[in-house]
């Protein structure tokens, strides 16, 4: 096993959003903004990080029969400090991410990679796991919240990009998100096919 190769496999060939197909409500639900998309990129990053490693370290202590509410307890610690860091240091994001950041403890991406990888695989291999994986969910969220923001409120960051444009708000509601992500999986498709013929 070549720990690069686990490192990169979640970043393209086993995407967590557009290959997988998980963890859509808060890709829906948060990239209305690149400052939000930002900030539960690194909060998905440091419970995949933290889950997968704390894991794979306590795998072998851990009863077959148990291992999901153990694993789940796992990740609810993981999501509960990212949340009370992000409420204590960044009210303002806490309060813009809502729900959507302790549904990061039922998330699909997360338990997935705890169960499916870091409860069989070493530490080292579980911490690039859930890098990758995390910097291939937040690299989605990054472009769809980027091109939303730049073509439904005419802002990148805040700034305005074009003076006088008027911007197409439905790519700010939950439609635009929608057509936004179609976008992207027909690419993805579109690109994976050529490389298959």
């Amino acid at each position: 096993m070549s720990y690069f190769t686990e490192f990169k496999k979640g970043i393209w060939r086993e995407n967590p959003v557009l290959v997988l197909n998980l963890g859509l409500c808060p890709v829906l639900a948060v990239t209305t903004s690149v400052y939000n998309a930002f900030w539960m990129t690194a909060a998905a990053l440091f419970v995949l990080v933290s889950s997968n490693i704390f894991v794979s370290i306590i795998r072998k202590l851990v009863p077959w029969h148990v291992r999901i509410p153990v694993f789940m307890s796992v990740i609810v610690t993981f999501v509960t400090v990212a949340e009370l860091t992000l409420n204590a240091f960044q009210p303002d994001i806490y309060n813009a991410l809502g729900i959507y950041l302790p549904i990061l403890a039922v998330n699909c991406i997360i338990l997935g990679r705890v169960e499916d990888f870091a409860s069989k695989n070493g530490v080292i291999a579980s911490g690039l796991d859930g890098l990758g994986t995390g910097i291939g969910f937040g690299l989605i969220l990054v472009v769809l919240s980027s091109l939303r923001e730049i073509l439904g409120a005419n802002t990148f960051l805040g700034y305005t990009i074009i003076e006088g444009y008027k911007p197409a708000s439905v790519m700010i509601m939950a439609p635009g998100a929608f057509f936004i992500l179609g976008l992207m999986f027909w690419g993805l498709n579109a690109i994976s096919s050529e490389r298959k013929a």
